[in-house]
């Protein structure tokens, strides 16, 4: 009996050990898992941290969790500033040069995969019989028809708000539908677990934003609050205010940040970003998207002229 019990403690023990060294297991993580980012500014490191919602948006909280541990934001840069929001997850900033590259999204994340990275999938095109993984995220928020799937807490533009973003795609990309995975499984309505939403709306990758303001306005539904700042005013207003001294007037008593001169405007054409680009995966589909890559869509970014870069970003609670 006693080499019985040892025989499945030492199972057990096994099971545990292999499970961490392959992750996280799904009963260690948490409904509030937490990240913590670190911004370098002006010669500074800024540790601000940030508790996600899986309440309010389980796909994509797991999704920037899938992105962080990967490595795939350590680098790049908060490339627009408009002084209510910070803008990151997509470009990195040429100190030499001093302009933006954008990250190719698609074929980083393939590579990373290939070298062993997993990211979970919830968008999909339907080719036939053959489903092919876009690696973008269901759209969870109103406006993408969500409604109140879950136990929806923190889905407003309050101050500190960490958003996943997406640029507005051309009017070809709302024709392409695709197979978003609900959140609620079909449960509370038609049991469907699987819909049909359009691309233009599913297509987020890796941009987000961290909000400094408060909103509620239609726009903000149009994208998904998946988490907020722990410590605002402790660990992101540093941050800020070293922005506001290094524009600010030497007579200003309590400057405020002059955008004009923080930033300087430059517009960029969107070419990899938020849709397929010719990685193999995409092969058998990729005239599908290209009126979309076509598209012609361009941004005009407030480039922060002194760079404020996204060191790394830590998952510290799963």
């Amino acid at each position: 009996m006693k080499k019985h019990i040892r025989r499945l403690v030492s199972v057990a023990c096994a099971a545990v050990i292999s499970a961490g060294a392959i992750g996280m297991f799904a009963a260690c993580t948490s409904n509030e898992p937490e990240v913590t980012i670190t911004y370098e500014f002006n010669g500074r490191d800024y540790d601000v941290r940030y508790k996600l919602s899986r309440s309010d948006a389980p796909k994509t909280v797991q999704h920037f969790i899938d992105l962080a541990d990967a490595g795939y934001y350590d680098g790049t840069c908060i490339h627009d500033y408009t002084g209510s929001i910070l803008y990151g997850g997509g470009y990195y900033y040429d100190e030499e040069t001093k302009e933006l590259t954008e990250k190719d999204y698609f074929t980083v994340v393939r590579e990373l995969e290939k070298a062993g990275h997993t990211f979970e999938q919830t968008v999909f095109y339907q080719n036939g019989e053959n489903r092919t993984p876009l690696y973008t995220v269901y759209g969870e928020f109103p406006g993408n028809g969500v409604g109140n799937e879950g136990d929806r807490r923190v889905n407003v533009h309050s101050k500190g708000a960490l958003v996943m973003y997406y640029t507005d795609k051309s009017k070809s990309a709302e024709r392409i539908d695709v197979l978003g995975q609900r959140n609620d499984g079909g449960k509370q309505n038609d049991g469907v677990s699987e819909q049909e939403v359009p691309y233009a709306t599913n297509s987020a990758t890796s941009l987000f934003y961290t909000y400094l303001g408060t909103s509620d306005t239609a726009a903000d539904k149009k994208y998904a609050v998946f988490g907020r700042t722990i410590a605002y005013q402790e660990e992101l207003q540093p941050l800020l205010d070293a922005i506001a001294d290094l524009t600010a007037e030497d007579d200003e008593n309590t400057p405020d940040i002059d955008e004009s001169v923080f930033t300087k405007e430059v517009t960029m054409t969107l070419d990899m970003l938020d849709h397929p680009a010719s990685v193999d995966i995409f092969s058998d589909i990729a005239s599908v998207f290209e009126s979309v890559r076509k598209g012609g869509n361009t941004a005009t970014f407030h480039v922060p002229t002194e760079p404020i870069i996204i060191k790394t970003v830590k998952v510290t609670k799963y």
